[in-house]
């Protein structure tokens, strides 16, 4: 957008579109949620609305796509809230208690551990100290808890259950609930229950819109996928940012596909090498020498 277009944005969002009534202590705008270029006093954004409808299509449109393109501060697990560094993109190098459905590290998870065998203490949850449960009773009645607590990643995970178990209306239900309250990985899953019509009705315009939402929410394996979308229909250009963005966020399926684009001369060698030093950030910034102890008594214990 121009100077001169911001400027004339400015002047606009300072009356109503409609009637030009300007914003003073007794007369309160609102803003137009889809574009943000206009106001409206009272109900005259309908009256406006056949005036302004072409503009703030194409306005909401640039928008999303700026929204779409953005990399992401961190992925959509965010960080270990012990220790403040991001969380690992494997699974298997972080836990959850039911307690308080926190993701921890493994590297925190064994120094709390560590600590309460050294003192011969009963275990407790590192984050929120609950004494850990015993039974699979006592983990259940405390999923439960925290679903009533509105609690978006335990929602999630009773999405989960019910998913693992086929009851897709269940997961639908639960997965819906958890976006609602700004969790990621329910857009992911919401996803792929619309793109195979799990518990749902095929929906591809749905299935988009959430991978999308996942996407710009930090989740790589929702960005490769729109990569990977993008690849087949040909828009390579779209494919390599996707895939340039997740690479960034430490996926390394999505730096061999940034490869594969450098080797066909559609990622350029500038873009490249950025995608080359943001992966290898992505993954120095999750690594600490508490949480490679924890990884090498993991590895003995399990051999």
């Amino acid at each position: 957008m121009s100077a001169v277009d911001e400027e004339k944005v400015v002047e606009a969002t300072c009356c109503c579109a409609s009637c030009g009534k300007p914003e003073v202590d007794d007369v309160k705008l609102k803003i137009c949620t889809a574009c943000k270029l206009v106001k409206y006093c009272s109900t005259d954004q309908k009256n406006h609305r056949s005036q302004h409808k072409k503009a703030c299509k194409k306005r909401a449109a640039e928008l999303r796509e700026n929204r779409l393109f953005t990399q992401p501060d961190e992925s959509h697990l965010g960080e270990c809230p012990i220790c403040c560094l991001p969380l690992p993109l494997d699974y298997t190098k972080w836990t959850m208690n039911t307690c308080c459905c926190k993701r921890i590290c493994l590297g925190c998870d064994h120094a709390n551990k560590k600590r309460e065998y050294e003192q011969r203490l009963e275990y407790k949850c590192a984050y929120c100290r609950e004494p850990m449960p015993t039974s699979q009773e006592e983990i259940d009645q405390n999923y439960m808890e925290r679903v009533k607590a509105n609690d978006p990643v335990a929602i999630y995970n009773m999405g989960e259950k019910c998913y693992e178990e086929g009851d897709y209306g269940g997961a639908f239900h639960y997965y819906t609930k958890a976006t609602e309250l700004g969790n990621i990985q329910a857009h992911f899953f919401l996803s792929l229950m619309y793109y195979k019509g799990e518990g749902v009705e095929k929906d591809m315009k749905k299935q988009s819109y959430h991978l999308e939402e996942a996407a710009i929410g930090g989740h790589p394996d929702a960005r490769y996928n729109l990569g990977i979308f993008e690849k087949k229909n040909t828009r390579i250009e779209r494919a390599a940012k996707h895939f340039i963005i997740a690479s960034k966020l430490g996926l390394d399926d999505a730096l061999e596909q940034v490869k594969t684009l450098f080797s066909w001369g559609a990622v350029s060698k500038e873009d490249f090498e950025a995608a080359l030093r943001g992966h290898q950030a992505a993954l120095d910034a999750t690594k600490s020498k508490q949480r490679d102890e924890s990884y090498e008594c993991f590895q003995q214990f399990s051999n």
